[in-house]
């Protein structure tokens, strides 16, 4: 009885620490908005499919494209750019996953940049305690354009759970928050820094579908130019 009590008492803390750590990064997201010139704000919509062919091994596909809602210190509504992409995901472990992904960027129809081939190597771990999910990732991606293939290699740490209860069920919501750090390595160039903080409350439309929306902030090549941008996202996900 003892046991159970402790454990019930650490999982409530779990969630409320959880909830504090997801105000915080909600704030934090929006803050450097009001104080940076150099800002971009973004809107990006997206879909994706999961399809799971067994226990172990699975497919994602999705599609997104990014629009400006402010550049340059105007209020604007553009299309930058539509990307396609696709992962294999298999699961190595009960904790650990691999995937490969490639992704193609639609650009040049819509502004005067290059279209963007994407390669990504995978590695993710997660771990459960309680109700609240912990998820390291680490990634490794050459972006190949036709002047340059730029090599970039990226570090999440993110955290999600249910907003009801101990495990999500149809019909209710849930957080996800993650802080990603990113270095770009490409020949002639110097090395650029990236770090970004998102998050998303989502819901848990049917056994199949999810309803996420988030907002992201990235502080872009802080070491130089020091670029802000601000991302308001809305994903639907289906599983089949």
């Amino acid at each position: 009885m003892l046991a159970g009590c402790s454990i019930q008492n650490t999982t409530m803390f779990s969630i409320r620490h959880a909830n504090r750590m997801g105000a915080l990064l909600f704030l934090w997201s929006f803050y450097p908005i009001f104080g940076q010139s150099n800002t971009t704000v973004y809107w990006q919509p997206a879909v994706a499919v999961n399809y799971k062919i067994s226990e172990t091994y699975s497919h994602n596909f999705s599609m997104l494209n990014r629009n400006y809602l402010y550049n340059e210190g105007n209020s604007q509504f553009n299309v930058r750019h539509i990307d396609l992409a696709h992962f294999s995901d298999v699961q190595i472990t009960d904790r650990q996953r691999l995937a490969i992904g490639i992704l193609y960027r639609f650009r040049n129809m819509f502004e005067e940049q290059e279209n963007e081939l994407r390669l990504t190597q995978q590695y993710n771990l997660q771990l459960k305690p309680y109700v609240v999910r912990f998820g390291h990732r680490v990634r490794a991606e050459q972006r190949i354009t036709n002047s340059a293939t730029v090599h970039r290699f990226r570090y999440r740490f993110g955290v999600d759970f249910p907003l009801q209860g101990e495990k999500l069920d149809v019909g209710e919501t849930y957080f996800i928050g993650t802080i990603e750090s990113l270095l770009s390595i490409a020949k002639n160039t110097k090395p650029e820094y990236d770090s970004r903080l998102s998050l998303f409350f989502g819901w848990q439309m049917n056994e199949n579908t999810k309803l996420q929306l988030g907002s992201e902030y990235r502080m872009e090549d802080f070491t130089n130019s020091r670029e802000t941008v601000i991302f308001v996202l809305s994903s639907l996900i289906f599983s089949l």
